[in-house]
């Protein structure tokens, strides 16, 4: 199984990679650049230490090397997890009118295209019986404060996850994304109003929601993973403790001008 994403042990994708080899899967991990270390740091963790490539998502050549690579050493593989996500800093924070097409097309590249860059080389690594391929979303039916760009970049993520299903379900591979409540990840301290929204979430979700806590999310993962999802492909899982389903906000204490 290929996981990419994984910068510390905070990341969720570092709780997909150990649930799935708990699980009995083989892993290997990629990253890139000057986050290596860190990944490197974080597989050594790790109850079996995987193997790191480097792959810049944005880079096909290196996506293809790794794929080439995964062949000759494991001889295929069974999944892959889509674990990446950026944004420029200028699509983020309430500059959505604003941001130019340069960094916005930058977030959507790496955040969206990239699965079809991933599942162009490492589909045809999966064995005839099928495969499956899992993103990581953050619920794009609604606008969230000050998430601006990463917002219609998730969009077309999710879209993305329907028509790769479409086109892989006659090989037997499975696409779908699973849209997690906000989570403490390296990656989340570049929000604004992460804090407020994780807030709001311990709030609003019916079963509560622990910010900290990745297992949740690396569980059901491993679930879309297995072959216990095999009739499942194109959705999109909510792991939010029921936040997506709920209406207005709970009131937190007396309304405005109303009796105590």
């Amino acid at each position: 199984m290929l996981v990419t994403g994984v910068l510390t042990p905070r990341s969720i994708a570092f709780g997909v990679a150990a649930a799935a080899q708990a699980a009995g899967a083989s892993v290997v991990l990629t990253s890139f650049g000057r986050a290596m270390s860190l990944t490197r740091r974080s597989a050594q963790r790790m109850a079996q230490p995987p193997e790191v490539l480097e792959v810049d998502v944005t880079d096909t050549g290196q996506v293809r090397a790794a794929a080439d690579h995964v062949r000759d050493t494991l001889g295929g593989i069974d999944g892959v997890v889509h674990a990446v996500g950026f944004a420029p800093e200028d699509c983020l924070g309430g500059g959505f009118l604003d941001a130019p097409w340069t960094s916005v097309a930058t977030a959507f590249q790496v955040s969206a295209y990239s699965l079809q860059t991933l599942a162009r080389e490492f589909v045809p690594l999966m064995p005839e019986t099928g495969g499956s391929l899992v993103t990581l979303t953050f619920d794009a039916t609604v606008a969230w404060p000050l998430y601006d760009w990463m917002g219609p970049a998730k969009a077309a993520l999710e879209s993305i996850t329907r028509y790769l299903a479409r086109d892989l379900g006659r090989r037997g591979v499975r696409v779908n994304a699973l849209a997690a409540g906000p989570l403490e990840t390296v990656a989340a301290k570049s929000i604004p109003g992460f804090d407020s929204l994780k807030r709001s979430w311990s709030l609003q979700a019916p079963l509560g929601w622990n910010s900290a806590d990745t297992a949740p999310v690396a569980d059901a993962c491993c679930f879309l993973l297995s072959d216990l999802s095999r009739a499942i492909t194109g959705e999109v899982l909510h792991v939010d403790g029921g936040y997506h389903s709920q209406g207005a906000p709970l009131s937190v204490g007396p309304a405005a001008g109303g009796d105590a």
